[in-house]
């Protein structure tokens, strides 16, 4: 099982609080009655490192290091269920979008991601930042994503650029959507298995905004299926 890196007494407390289990844990002063707090309410008696401030931003991803860094063990990889809604990436590469895709999961009760084997890897430490503790409540599984398509027996929406229009469109309670790249969308091979494209029109005048980020895009996609969800 492989390990992760997170920072910062927030994400920690976090993911120590979803049953992550802890490796190691490097403090500095100014977070060492915080970190005795954890020990005492986790119960962990192992893997406390004090460190400098100096030794922790030679061990941070961050330009500038927190007071605390923990790593932490690797959740075991879940079995896709294929109930309710699904959201599947394909070939998304920028950590910040990844993170910030797995939070937004977390905050509309997305409990599984599927992820292209081309995506960026969901433990990177940038990742897991913008995560901001949601990589421990969002299962996440990287797998073949065009045989997935083949054979899921969900109904299929892909995010595209010339799709329904989505706030015309009904949307179903269980669905897989399908977000694609930063720079290319969805690949071709993936997008000729899916029955319904939709996208987010455009408001502005001039059209002068070439498209929405990844992330953003995913946020207004998942509100939009939980408003049906809802209704």
């Amino acid at each position: 099982m492989g390990l992760f890196v997170a920072e910062g007494p927030k994400i920690i407390q976090d993911l120590l609080l979803s049953g992550l289990k802890l490796d190691s844990m490097y403090v500095t002063d100014a977070s060492h009655d915080l970190a005795d707090a954890f020990r005492a309410n986790f119960g962990f008696s192992e893997g406390f490192v004090p460190v400098s401030s100096v030794q922790l931003q030679k061990l941070s991803a961050l330009k500038t290091a927190n007071t605390m860094l923990a790593v932490f063990h690797q959740p075991k990889e879940q079995i896709v269920s294929e109930n309710g809604l699904l959201l599947a990436l394909d070939m998304v590469r920028d950590p910040g979008n990844l993170g910030t895709i797995i939070r937004l999961c977390d905050w509309f009760g997305v409990t599984q991601l599927v992820c292209s084997n081309g995506t960026v890897d969901c433990f990177n430490p940038k990742v897991v930042q913008a995560t901001m503790g949601s990589i421990a409540r969002v299962s996440v599984v990287y797998l073949d994503l065009l045989e997935f398509v083949q054979h899921t027996k969900l109904p299929m929406y892909a995010a595209v650029m010339d799709g329904n229009n989505v706030y015309a469109s009904k949307l179903p309670e269980q669905a897989l959507l399908v977000m694609g790249n930063e720079a290319n969308g969805i690949s071709s091979e993936i997008a000729s298995h899916i029955q319904h494209q939709i996208t987010i029109p455009n408001f502005g005048t001039g059209n002068s905004a070439e498209s929405l980020n990844v992330a953003t895009a995913t946020g207004i996609l998942l509100s939009e299926f939980r408003r049906f969800t809802e209704k």
